[in-house]
Formats: C-alpha cells, sequence, structure tokens
C-alpha cells in the first residue's frame, strides 16, 4: 500500500502547505516523506478549468480531424552528427580537409553513403535497417535552434523555453492537456530512461499545468520506480476511501490548494496501474521472432531495443505520448567509433518499431519522430571530433499524418545552415500539435495572468510535409 500511495505521488505536486494541513488530517509520516520527495515544478495554476472536470484526462476531440493520435519521440541525446548519417553532401566528401567556409578544416564522412528505397534517399552505412524502410519516412532538413548548449537546448526541444529559470510544461504535457488519454488506467505520459542531465525533470514535467498531465518515469527494464506487482486488494481499495475521503475534506475546505485535485486524480491512477503496469512492462511475454527482430538482449547494449519494443506495447494500449532516449551521441572526440557503436544500438530497433507498427495497423495513427537537440558540424574538433550545429540540422518523422518518403528543407552544400525550408523549433512544435489536431495558438493555459503555449508567441504550421 506504502509504495501504491508513493507511486501515486510520483503522479503529483503539491505545495508544503498542503502537505502539513494533510498531516493534521492523520495522513501519516511514511506518506509525508513521499509527498516532500517530489520531483519536478510544484503546479501553481490560477486557472481550475481542467482540475474542475470529472475526469481531466478523458479522451478530448481533436479540435480539427488529424490521423495522428499519439507519438513516439526517438531522442538521440547529444547530438547525432548529421553528415555521417542522413545528410550526404558530395561537396562535403571532396572537399576533406580543405578550410570550410566559415573557417574549421572540413572532414569528409568515412562512411558510405548509399540511395534506399523508391525515393533513391541517401542513408549512411551507419543505419542498414532503418535505410529499408526510408519510404516511409518524412525528413525535415532545414531545422535551426537559439542555443548550442545541451542544457538550454534539450530543454527548448522538450518545453519551448530555453531557459530552466522559464520553466514551461513539456511537448507530452501539452498533448495530455490537450486530448487527454485513451487509457484511464495508465498513465498518459511515458519516458522511458530519461537523463537525468539537461534539464531531467523538467523535460517530462507540466510546471504550471495541473500535475496530473506530467510524464511518467520507468527505466528501460521496465521499472517504475515505488509501484510493484502485486495482487489489488479489497483491503487497498478500502485503505485509498479512507485516503480519498480526507483529500476531499480538504478540497472542501475554505483556502485549499487547487493542486488536490491532481492529487486525487493520480491515487486513483496508482491503483489502477498497479493491476495493469507490470504485466504491460514485461516485455520477455512477446514471442522470440518480435524479441529477435528488435534486437532485444541482456544489458546495457540491449537498453533501447528494450525501449523500442514497450514503446509499442504501451502505444497500442493507447498511451498518448512516448519518449525513449539513446545517450551518448555527443561527439567531441571518438567520433567514429561513437558513431558505430550508438548506430548499432539504435538502427535495428528503430527499424523494427516502424515494421511492428505499420504490422499492427497502428503506424496510421502513431507519428514517430526520431531526432536530436541539434546537430553537428562539418568540421574538425581535435583529432577525432565535430562540434554543435544549431544553423542547420535534420530530423525525421514517419508514421500518421505526414507524407511517406519525402524531404522537407535543406541546408547548404557543406550541411552547416539550413537555406530552404528553414524550421524553428517553435514550428517543429507547432507542426507536430497540428498533426495530432491541436491549434498551437489555441492550445493555451492561463498562468500568472496570461495564456500561455507551447510555442510562446511564435511557431508555423509546416503543411507541406502532411499527407
Amino acid at each position: 500500500m506504502r509504495s501504491s500511495i508513493r507511486s501515486a505521488v510520483d503522479q503529483s505536486e503539491i505545495s508544503r502547505r498542503q502537505v502539513l494541513q494533510t498531516a493534521s488530517a492523520g495522513f501519516g509520516f511514511t506518506a509525508l516523506r513521499g509527498l516532500l520527495g517530489l520531483e519536478g515544478q510544484t503546479a501553481r495554476a490560477e486557472s481550475t478549468r481542467t482540475q474542475a472536470a470529472d475526469n481531466p484526462l478523458a479522451p478530448k476531440q481533436q479540435q480539427f480531424a488529424a490521423k495522428a493520435k499519439r507519438i513516439i519521440f526517438l531522442f538521440m541525446e547529444g547530438a547525432t552528427s548529421q553528415v555521417d548519417t542522413w545528410e550526404y553532401k558530395p561537396r562535403l566528401q571532396a572537399s576533406d580537409r580543405q578550410v570550410g567556409p566559415g573557417g574549421g578544416t572540413l572532414v569528409a564522412s568515412k562512411f558510405r553513403f548509399q540511395q534506399h528505397g523508391q525515393t533513391g534517399t541517401w542513408v549512411s552505412e551507419l543505419y542498414p535497417h532503418v535505410a529499408k524502410q526510408v519510404d516511409k519516412l518524412c525528413f525535415i532538413r532545414g531545422l535551426h535552434t537559439d542555443t548550442p548548449a545541451h542544457p538550454q537546448a534539450v530543454i527548448q526541444l522538450h518545453t519551448g523555453a530555453s531557459l530552466a529559470s522559464l520553466t514551461r510544461p513539456s511537448l507530452g504535457s501539452w498533448l495530455l492537456y490537450g486530448l487527454g488519454t485513451e487509457n484511464q488506467d495508465l498513465p498518459g505520459y511515458i519516458t522511458i530512461n530519461p537523463s537525468p542531465n539537461f534539464g531531467g525533470a523538467v523535460n517530462y514535467g507540466s510546471a504550471f499545468l495541473p500535475a496530473h498531465f506530467q510524464g511518467t518515469r520507468i527505466s528501460d527494464a521496465g521499472y517504475l520506480p515505488n509501484l510493484k506487482p502485486r495482487t489489488v486488494s479489497a483491503l487497498q481499495r478500502k485503505q485509498i476511501d479512507l485516503i480519498q475521503s480526507m483529500n476531499r475534506d480538504l478540497q472542501a475546505a475554505p483556502g485549499a490548494p487547487a493542486e488536490i485535485e491532481g492529487v486525487i486524480q493520480s491515487y486513483e491512477l496508482a491503483f489502477r496501474m498497479q493491476g495493469k503496469v507490470p504485466e504491460l512492462l514485461d516485455i520477455s511475454k512477446e514471442p522470440q521472432s518480435v524479441l529477435d527482430a528488435y534486437g532485444v538482449k541482456n544489458g546495457p547494449g540491449g537498453s533501447f531495443a528494450r525501449q523500442c519494443l514497450m514503446a509499442r506495447r504501451l502505444s497500442e494500449a493507447g498511451v498518448r505520448f512516448v519518449e525513449i532516449r539513446q545517450p551518448g551521441w555527443d561527439h567531441h572526440n571518438n567520433l567514429h567509433k561513437g558513431l558505430i557503436a550508438n548506430s548499432a544500438a539504435t538502427d535495428q530497433p528503430t527499424a523494427a518499431l516502424l515494421a511492428d507498427l505499420e504490422q499492427r495497423g497502428l503506424l496510421d495513427e502513431t507519428l514517430i519522430l526520431f531526432g536530436s537537440e541539434f546537430g553537428r558540424l562539418p568540421t574538425a574538433q581535435g583529432q577525432d571530433g565535430r562540434d554543435h550545429n544549431i544553423t542547420g540540422y535534420p530530423m525525421w518523422l514517419a508514421g500518421a499524418g505526414v507524407k511517406p518518403g519525402y524531404s522537407y528543407g535543406a541546408t547548404d552544400e557543406f550541411g552547416i545552415h539550413a537555406v530552404e525550408g528553414r524550421m524553428h523549433t517553435t514550428d517543429l512544435h507547432a507542426t507536430l500539435l497540428a498533426l495530432l489536431g491541436l491549434n498551437h495558438e489555441e492550445l493555451t493555459f492561463n498562468y500568472g495572468g496570461r495564456d500561455f503555449r507551447l510555442t510562446d508567441v511564435a511557431g508555423n504550421v509546416v503543411s507541406d510535409i502532411m499527407a
């Protein structure tokens, strides 16, 4: 029971004032320790319109018709070198060891590129499995962002704001706020193997949105902190009912914190999760053919494969937003060995995820996003490295709502600057929301006397990539 309570608390954030009030109601010191150890930012929203609903996580209508119902984000943390993976630049290959247009020594990729699929898309030999799926991919090749520092860029990619001091809700939280979740027994937003660095919980937090819209973190082994597989008993239900009655009494008292509704909802979700989540995250029950297709194996080398398979299971069960992470792409040195290792870890599982979703009929309603916080320069850094590039880099999408086998935008002949179809991070966010049927200008939340949105006062939807 205590594990259940702590798990519920991990989904909510309440003020110390509420903790003290709850203590006076006889909540118990073990639960209080869990309440005081919360992650992320305390939700202090002045608007309570969402909390007033009977079930704020219930599925909501899209603002306009769209095919995509959910997102799986494959986050390559640290910045993949695009000129070694997805961007073939003949001029760069011919200019090896020459001075680049902005200074520095140009370094040609040591990896061979070939054209693949009916589209003839160039893909590096580092991604032979994904290359077979290339006609499903929609490349955005003209991205740019504001800061070359990892912490700020990662936070901006996830929340729209580049400074941790300007904490904003994460992309997944906005989606959950706008669309609710399709499975009331599961969290609507799950992040697998999230980074403790580069903003940590800010990247999946709800900030000033109600706390029940924040992400739930799990490990790549399927471990959800403070939630143990167990048989849900009638006694547990009675204990939860008692706690909830005290919470509702507190909620009805004058001056009660608005966040209490999030706590109530999270306890109910945690109780239901005990019976659903452990089984759902147990990938060992998958057929051996599926495990082999993803390349699942024990140990750190199989982390990304396990994450991809869990992401498919979670999406199939109705989770609205799933993020998975492969760290270690920050190749200021050891570039070539590092690229070989990270690509080997992500290539087969990514391709298997695309094929598996398609085979199950889920790719038509699931949007896949693959990419990093920025790219890397075509010039040398040290003996074997590339520095950060924020002026032009790619990501790719696949699945619901996007044109398959399509490329939008381009960088210059060396892969430094976006010169066609330039898209800022805010444009990416606006487009992702539109693909799920949400208008980024209308998806707002009133806090501190003004309406906030994911894209703040910017953002343009790029309809050219939409199917």
